[in-house]
């Protein structure tokens, strides 16, 4: 993930529902992901619908078959996508690490300084 671009958050899987687009809670058979306005995704998890903020100013974004969700301002404790288990971000302050854990972001470091090069954070101590 990075901290300051748009993250692919994954291929998306086209839905169509009959009764409208799904909301976070409802049930689901397939995988992917879809964006849920402008500020969130909803990814199917074990058959249901869950919110995943995207609260960067990015916000969230469908360009061609991906999702694209910009997570530079989300805080520890908001959900995360299962594309980015193990993966980290830099805090919005950029003092901290944050890493995603059983689908939510935890706060992994304090740093003096946090930056991301590549697909690696650095937490300077």
């Amino acid at each position: 993930m990075r901290t300051l671009s748009l993250v692919v958050v994954s291929s998306l899987a086209l839905f169509a529902t009959a009764c409208g687009s799904p909301k976070a809670g409802d049930k689901c058979d397939s995988t992917g992901f879809l964006c849920d306005g402008t500020t969130a995704a909803l990814e199917c998890k074990v058959g249901v619908w869950v919110s995943l903020p995207c609260k960067g100013p990015g916000g969230c974004k469908r360009e061609g078959d991906t999702v694209k969700c910009d997570m530079s301002a989300n805080v520890e404790g908001d959900n995360c996508a299962s594309s980015a288990e193990g993966k980290g971000l830099c805090t919005q302050d950029m003092t901290g690490t944050l890493e995603c854990r059983d689908g939510k972001l935890v706060k992994t470091n304090t740093c003096r300084t946090c930056a991301v090069t590549g697909d690696q954070v650095i937490c300077q101590p």
